[in-house]
């Protein structure tokens, strides 16, 4: 038996997840570059990703055997949940990214998961150690730092609200994720982005009306929808398989900081001094939240 040959290779096998994992991360984060270059409301944006990302999600679940009837009858009210405030959370995400900008609505979006983790005692029973405070504490510090150059510095505080709305329904999106103990992720994310258009379309009707893209917005559309959504989703769950819990969750964070980096460079958006210590205190404090003593 070649064990040294099994060793390289479960290495190897790693080494690629990281890759896939890191790659997804990557893709996440041109969504607000994306967003910048179409010419239809966030809802509308958020009604046809959801579209062609469930629809691409639902035919890969179906080509790998169909869904896990039993397991998605007791996931059933946090896998439907879930879809709506997914969808919520996007509407919230890329109106933020329009009254603000891409980079201070990824960072106050960021807020939400710790919003979660001060909320771990109760929501889940988890002991909140003095880590964990910590770096509630530190994402708190920064969130003030830009909530304060936002209102003092003549940006949008209606976009300032929506953004924060938006790390809401994020956290809210964590906690009902959290409920959901049989189905599979990839089996999750095909239910809940077909759940979130299902949510979203009458909310669409009833204020944008129907999208209708024109000739330039096709290809983003088609970006968002199918690399963005579909592809980049399939690549999150494959490479999560083989990773710890502590590698995704700190890989993550290559997510918004890809964000504001795109932004920056494809967008030209500058942060002030006072906007790059919050953004820095935001991701440093979240990061720290994940870190664990030996």
């Amino acid at each position: 038996m070649d064990l040294g040959g099994k060793t390289r290779s479960g290495k190897n096998e790693k080494l690629l997840s990281y890759g896939i994992y890191t790659l997804a991360m990557l893709i996440f984060g041109t969504n607000g570059v994306l967003v910048a270059r179409l010419s239809l409301a966030a809802s509308q944006i958020v009604l046809l990703r959801t579209l062609l990302g469930g629809a691409l999600l639902t035919v890969i679940v179906l080509l790998r055997g169909g869904f896990d009837r039993e397991a998605v009858r007791a996931d059933a009210v946090p896998l439907l949940i879930g879809g709506a405030v997914l969808g919520a959370n996007w509407v919230a995400l890329f109106e933020a990214f329009r009254m603000l900008n891409i980079s201070l609505a990824t960072l106050i979006y960021y807020v939400g998961p710790m919003l979660v983790l001060l909320l771990s005692p109760l929501l889940f029973g988890e002991k909140l150690t003095g880590t964990k405070l910590a770096a509630v504490g530190i994402v708190g510090v920064g969130l003030v730092c830009i909530s304060g150059s936002i209102a003092f510095g003549g940006l949008s505080v209606a976009g300032l609200f929506v953004a924060i709305l938006s790390a809401l329904f994020y956290g809210s999106l964590i906690v009902f994720n959290k409920r959901i103990v049989r189905t599979g992720g990839l089996q999750t994310a095909a239910i809940e982005l077909d759940a979130a258009f299902l949510v979203v379309l009458p909310y669409v009707l009833l204020t944008a009306g129907l999208p209708h893209p024109t000739r330039a917005d096709l290809p983003y559309i088609a970006a968002i929808g199918l690399s963005n959504t579909g592809l980049a989703y399939l690549l999150y769950f494959t490479g999560m398989r083989r990773l710890p819990a502590q590698s995704v969750a700190l890989l993550s964070y290559v997510d918004p900081a890809s964000a504001l980096l795109f932004s920056a460079l494809l967008l030209h958006e500058t942060l002030t001094p006072l906007q790059l210590l919050g953004g820095a205190l935001i991701l440093g404090g979240a990061m720290f939240g994940e870190l664990r003593r030996p």
